[in-house]
Order: C-alpha cells, then structure tokens, then sequence
C-alpha cells in the first residue's frame, strides 16, 4: 500500500472513531485540516513510503511555512484550528498504537491568538434597529428581537421549540418566575435564561406568527419555535437576510450580523450591573475569559467607573472629627489653647487638601497652612517671651 493511501486510511478511520462522540459539523472541521494536511504532503512528499517515515523536519516544518504562505492568507485563528486538529489527530494515532514520531507539532509551532475586540451595536444604531423591527412585526423581525433580548447564539434561537418558555415558580399565583429553555448549543450544554414580559410578549408573537407542519409529527422533538408560513424551518440565512434589510431600512452606520446582538446584550448587562459570573450563565459559556472577550468597555463606561470609584475613595478616607474645643466653652483662652486649635486646623486643611483633583485650589491651600505656620511659630515666641 503506498505512503498516501495508508495515511489517509489512518486519518479516515480515527475520523470514524472521534464522529461517535463529536457532531458531524466538528467532523467536517477535522477533516477540512486534515485534507489540507495531506494535499501538503501528496503534493510535496509523494515518496514518502511510510506512515512511520513522517518526521518534524522536513514534513511538519514544510507544512507550517506552507500555512503561513497560504493565498489567500490564513488568519491566526485559522492556523491555530487547521494545527489543533491535526495534533488532535496525530495524538491518538499514536495512543492507538500507530507508528508515528512523537512531538511532530510542538506548542511553539501555534501563532498567537487573534485579540479581537467585542462588536456591539452602538448605542443609537442598537435604538434604530430596535425600532424598525418592532415596525416590521414579522416572524423573522421578531426571532431577531428575541436573539436581542436572550442573547442567545443564533443557533441555538432557531432549535428553540414551542414549549420553551417556562413558568418555574412552585406557586401558579407568583408571574415573576419565568424562564426561556435554551438548547443543546455550540457547547453541547442547555440552559435557562430569566425571561421578563418582554420577553414573554415576542415568544406569543412568534407563535402566533409561525406556520405549522400540515399532518401529524412523528417526533415532538422536530416541533421548532420558528417555522416558515409553510411550515419549512427558519435557515441561518433567512435570519441573516432579515436582519440586513432591516439594518439598512433603520439606517445603521455599518453592517450588522447576528453575532453582535449578543455581544450587544453582555455590554448592556454589565452596563445595567450584572456580574460576570452571572452574565458567563446567560451566556452559557464554560470560562469566564470567554465572557470577557463579549464584554465592551466604552469612553463613557470608564469615565463612570472612575469617578465612581473617586467618589467611594473619598467617603473610605473621609476628615475625621478631631477634638476642637468650642470658643464658648473655654472659659480662660490661653496661648496654649490659641496653639492646639491652630494645629487642628492646619490639620484639617491639610486633609481637605489631599482630597481635591484641582490643582490652583491644592496650591492656594498649601500657601494658608504655610501662613498658619508661621502664626504658631510667633504665638510660640510671644508665650516665651511673657514667661
């Protein structure tokens, strides 16, 4: 059996093994690496007899400068994916016993990662967008209002099904507890997110909205949320093509994808005071690093944070009371007293000072405690000078 023949049986029918636990869209992710992979080596190595042959360098090193020279160019994420998979692969052909070389991919091999920064809607094309889809009230405008509202990924929003909004209260008289059922997703992990009367109001919409399949169902499980008029399940592109009509009709400032109505919602929970811990659940992501990267921070959300935070450092390290005797109540006034009341108030001077942010008023502050200095130091001298 020649050399591409047994590699692509081997990478085939580990494939095979890892399609009874992953989803077929994941497969599909491995194989697309994998064939990329083995073009690289078909093309470049077709002499190479053996699997067993396969070595760092000249092959693996080959096949990353060959990444890197793509055309078009792959972006880091890319690379980072088409390596993960195939090490993935590489691993377990050799905990099967496959005569392959160890460390054929090393962590140095992988590019840095993409930071990308999070791409909600501003806040006034949010407003327009929100207000053209409640304008257009179809079925479509309103599965966008609910991707919104849940931030759910868009995915998930077309597998929803009829039943999934539920009452969780244990008292049928208590209408706060509601919540909307989110599917089995890209983590392969449900979920409940709180659903408002909001909420509950686009759920109704949809339904009364949503065409129904002619005949009985054979499994209660197909019974999709949203479903075209004639009863075709709403497409990932349908969902696409609704929401950039309706973003030019509203005259948003750029294009806008699904994806961000979720990044549009994490910014406007944190905003509203959310934790992150909290918001990583409606989220259902695994790491809260994942959530971070949803989360946008503003000019404006900075300025809030910092003067908050410069108004709570004041009340931490507020002028405490010292004890200052009142005029009226010192009967004989003496130098002495004269002095620790000029101490006392140099003193709070001195920490009302440090609170301020303006500088000409700290300067001037500064030059009175200076002046009062000086007066102590001549009340000192005239009480020698009477003794």
């Amino acid at each position: 059996m020649n050399r591409q023949a047994s590699l692509d049986r081997i990478f085939d029918e580990q494939l095979q093994t890892l399609a009874v636990a992953l989803r077929q869209s994941t497969i599909a992710y491995y194989r697309s690496a994998v064939n990329r992979f083995l073009r690289y080596l078909h093309t470049n190595y077709p002499k190479l007899p053996t699997a067993s042959q396969l070595r760092r360098d000249p092959h693996i090193l080959g096949w990353l400068r060959s990444l890197g020279q793509a055309t078009p160019p792959l972006t880091n994420r890319s690379r980072r994916a088409c390596l993960m998979c195939v090490r993935r692969l590489l691993d377990d052909l050799i905990s099967n016993g496959q005569p392959l070389a160890e460390g054929l991919i090393l962590r140095q091999d992988f590019p840095p990662p993409d930071l990308y920064l999070p791409k909600p809607l501003s806040p006034e094309d949010d407003r327009r967008l929100h207000q053209q889809l409640c304008q257009t009230d179809d079925l479509h405008a309103n599965a966008i209002l609910l991707l919104r509202a849940t931030g759910m990924r868009i995915g998930e929003c077309l597998r929803l099904q009829t039943n999934c909004l539920r009452h969780l209260s244990p008292n049928p008289d208590h209408d706060g507890q509601w919540a909307l059922h989110v599917p089995l997703g890209k983590l392969h992990s449900e979920r409940w997110v709180p659903a408002d009367d909001r909420i509950r109001q686009i759920v109704a919409r949809i339904l009364a909205l949503r065409g129904t399949v002619a005949g009985p169902q054979p499994d209660s499980s197909a019974d999709w949320l949203l479903r075209e008029p004639d009863g075709r399940r709403v497409s990932y592109q349908r969902m696409w093509q609704a929401l950039a009509n309706a973003a030019r009709h509203a005259g948003c400032s750029a294009a806008v994808r699904p994806h961000q109505m979720r990044h549009t919602f994490a910014s406007e929970m944190v905003r509203l005071g959310v934790s992150l811990p909290a918001l990583k659940e409606l989220l259902g992501h695994r790491d809260i690093r994942m959530t971070m990267v949803y989360v946008a921070v503003t000019q404006n959300d900075l300025q809030r944070e910092f003067h908050r935070a410069r108004q709570a450092l004041s009340r931490l390290h507020s002028i405490p009371e010292l004890p200052i005797d009142h005029p009226s109540l010192v009967t004989s006034p003496n130098i002495s007293d004269i002095l620790r009341s000029l101490a006392a108030t140099r003193h709070l001077l001195e920490m009302f000072r440090r609170q301020l942010e303006n500088e000409k008023a700290r300067r001037k502050l500064a030059r009175l405690a200076n002046r009062l200095v000086k007066v102590e130091a001549e009340l000192s001298q005239l009480a020698t000078d009477l003794k």
